[in-house]
């Protein structure tokens, strides 16, 4: 039987079916529409007429976490779960301040070195873009740098003629309409952005040979842009979730 795992962003929500060391049945949602009425509905899809013998969530949005707590107590047969620095997590925080670290920047790193080992660099591409940094000793912290939807997002709104768009494919030498011209700015910038932050963290010597590990929502996209090998791994943060869950409540029946 499986178990809830979720993964509370600034913009959207992650929920999945977390059994046997595998995530299945994903459904995302925006996080601000993360009513009860919703999350019931959601979690009913998710689950496909099984039943949920508990939960772990990563959240790093609070205001949320108490209709989620309140409506999963409902809906799961065991025991409900946050994320923290306080849990076992399968790797050592060695972190001035633990308590400040991201719940998903935690669930990433305990998924990604059960999964992959250290020493290993996790880039989560969200809201920010995230790089998190894991040496043979353990979690040492990482980089924060704005995403590519705040790229478009921030642009809009600190101007007064750039208009708000969606990120999508651009072509040409350069940009022959606002909108191509920025969507070209994102397309050339961005990876230019991840690359220089992963050549920075390269030169660490506890770094030269850690694996690389893309995830979110536009890791793929990144990954074709920049001359780097690397594993891209859509639902690393959700499987982290899940072995949270299992480090601390036990393994599923």
């Amino acid at each position: 039987m499986p178990i809830l795992v979720v993964d509370i962003g600034n913009t959207s929500t992650s929920i999945g079916c977390y059994a046997g060391r595998h995530v299945a049945g994903v459904k995302r949602i925006e996080t601000a529409r993360c009513t009860a009425f919703v999350i019931r509905r959601i979690v009913r899809e998710v689950l496909a007429g099984r039943h949920a013998t508990g939960a772990m969530l990563a959240s790093v949005v609070p205001r949320v976490d108490a209709v989620w707590r309140e409506t999963l107590e409902k809906l799961a047969r065991g025991p409900i779960g946050f994320v923290s620095h306080r849990m076992q997590l399968g790797v050592p925080i060695r972190y001035p301040k633990p308590a400040s670290i991201g719940a998903d920047r935690l669930a990433n790193a305990c998924g990604g070195v059960d999964r992959y080992g250290a020493p290993l660099i996790i880039a989560d591409f969200g809201t920010a873009v995230t790089f998190d940094i894991v040496t043979q000793r353990g979690y040492e912290g990482g980089i924060i740098a704005p995403g590519m939807p705040l790229v478009f997002d921030y642009l809009a709104e600190k101007t007064a003629k750039l208009p708000r768009l969606r990120e999508a494919p651009a072509r040409g030498p350069w940009g022959r309409s606002t909108e191509q011209a920025m969507q070209l700015g994102a397309r050339w910038g961005y990876p230019g952005l991840v690359r220089g932050i992963l050549s920075e963290l390269r030169r660490n010597p506890a770094l030269r040979d850690a694996r690389l590990v893309f995830t979110g929502g536009h890791g793929r996209l990144v990954l074709r842009a920049i001359d780097e090998s690397a594993v891209v791994d859509p639902a690393l943060t959700l499987y982290g979730v899940g072995r949270v869950f299992e480090l601390n409540y036990g393994p599923l029946p």
